[in-house]
């Protein structure tokens, strides 16, 4: 368990104004904005809340120091990567904690998070130094084509509140090993992890105006105007589906390369050949993560009639094991929702679900106090025009459907608007393949129930997104590809 010392002492180490052209200074405004702890719903400490001039002020300073920092060597903005991804390994303790007083996960998960975010600055880092083109001959041998990557410019990312530290790396290591300046505007529920680790950016050696951070509680006021600026050439999302629309529309004015990382509503189907312990140890994973606020998180079990009740068994015992608790305290695994309209959200749909017929094997009875906190849930006889087969749960909730042949599940599972991922458990290879190749989702985890990676393309389709962020692909949403036609002969 921490103690209050610590807490004050992670809590004061934390910059809270905006950075911006490298120096910390207040909104414009003199505006602030409390960031409470979800837990206690106490208010942690209060930031500066940008407005649009502050906005204005930070593109100004990404547009200065593109072309700067695009000339920079490669292995210079490769070792700039690898001392950030040092730094945040020797203060993993701290900025967990941190990670924890805002967000509410458990400190373990926290600590996992930071390993995790630091190995995208260690993967760019690697990969800055990767970035090549070609050189060819023409069919008809009268001219020679040369090929270039150059960096796409200056960059805009807003990332969201369920994974402070990591959906920072994933947009701010490529942006750097490719060469891009950037603006990035954290949620407003959690953006003390983004400015420790723009601290922790300058330290390492990053240039001045390469990084700029604005938080605010009016993201539209502040982020439109810089999207339909024309100085900004890149726009990168993490969010929910409906959000990423209206982005893709401002940003068409424009014509900005987009990467959008959307909504997700992931099915996972146990076949009855699977084998359930592996099964219900992959479905606590994909589920249970960040108490299931992940676009990754399992939305929809789908299972086959003849191992259902024993799965149900399986998973309920797991579920109903798990310590609820302030994610600072001793053996707690899962934390508070992160705010009261999550909550509500959770309780609606499960609420919704139990009216059409759905039964509780364990949880859904949330109690009052202090926090945002809902039980491990487990519901079982599903229907699928239950809201919470379409709708994202984020929450801790397993709602279990039962199926009999397997296109049934393939059908099941396709019936959405998503496609980010998808789970399946099966000893049978033949089976693993061909439901692997028919599912529709950019991911697929194959009896397991975690497929993030920094060295491997995270994305979806459909209304999941658009471009991949990480592995080999990941660097290349930040450049753009340049040919020069070469005369050649007498």
């Amino acid at each position: 368990m921490t103690n209050p010392t610590d807490e004050a002492r992670v809590l004061d180490a934390v910059p809270t104004g905006l950075f911006i052209g490298g120096s910390w200074r207040p909104a414009a405004s003199g505006a602030t904005l409390a960031v409470d702890d979800p837990a206690t719903g106490k208010t942690l400490v209060e930031v500066s809340d940008a407005g649009p001039e502050d906005g204005l002020d930070a593109l100004a300073a990404a547009a200065a120091a593109q072309s700067s920092f695009a000339a920079m060597a490669p292995r210079a903005r490769g070792d700039i990567l690898r001392r950030a991804f040092e730094l945040l390994m020797e203060r993993i303790d701290d900025l967990a904690l941190l990670m924890t007083l805002e967000m509410g996960k458990p400190l373990a998960e926290a600590k996992g998070e930071i390993t995790y975010a630091a190995e995208f600055f260690r993967w760019f880092s690697e990969e800055a130094v990767r970035i090549d083109g070609g050189y060819a001959v023409a069919p008809a041998g009268n001219s020679r084509f040369l090929v270039m990557k150059q960096p796409v410019g200056v960059c805009l990312f807003i990332t969201p509140w369920n994974f402070p530290m990591a959906m920072g790396t994933r947009k701010i290591g490529p942006a750097i090993a490719a060469g891009c300046a950037m603006v990035i505007k954290p949620s407003e529920l959690t953006p003390l992890s983004m400015h420790a680790l723009a601290a922790i950016l300058a330290e390492a050696g990053l240039p001045d105006g390469v990084l700029n951070v604005v938080t605010t509680s009016n993201a539209g006021a502040v982020m439109e105007p810089l999207i339909r600026d024309g100085r900004a050439r890149k726009l990168s999302f993490t969010g929910s589906t409906a959000v990423g629309k209206k982005l893709l529309e401002q940003a068409s004015e424009k014509v900005l390369r987009t990467s959008m990382e959307l909504g997700g509503n992931a099915p996972l189907i146990v076949f009855g050949d699977a084998d359930l312990d592996k099964a219900v140890e992959g479905a606590m994973a994909a589920k249970m993560r960040n108490m299931g606020e992940a676009c990754t998180a399992a939305n929809r079990f789908l299972v086959h009639r003849s191992v259902a009740d024993a799965f149900a068994d399986k998973l309920a015992a797991r579920m109903g094991s798990l310590v609820v608790g302030r994610g600072t305290e001793d053996g707690v695994q899962v934390g508070p929702l992160v705010n009261a309209k999550g909550r509500e959200k959770v309780e609606t749909l499960v609420r919704d679900a139990l009216d059409k017929g759905a039964e509780v094997r364990i949880g859904a009875d949330p109690s009052d106090g202090p926090g945002h906190f809902y039980p491990p849930t487990v519901l079982t006889g599903v229907p699928l025009e239950a809201r919470l087969t379409h709708e994202e749960i984020f929450g801790p909730v397993a709602a279990i459907t039962v199926f009999d042949e397997e296109d049934e599940a393939v059908a099941a599972a396709n019936d959405t608007e998503f496609g980010l991922v998808s789970y399946l458990f099966t000893e049978d290879l033949t089976r693993a393949l061909r439901v692997s190749e028919r599912l529709e989702a950019g991911m697929i985890g194959l009896n397991t129930g975690l497929v993030s990676n920094p060295a491997a393309p995270f994305g979806g389709i459909k209304q999941s997104g658009l471009g991949r962020e990480g592995g080999r692909v990941g660097i290349d949403e930040f450049l753009e590809t340049k040919y020069v036609g070469i005369a050649f002969g007498g």
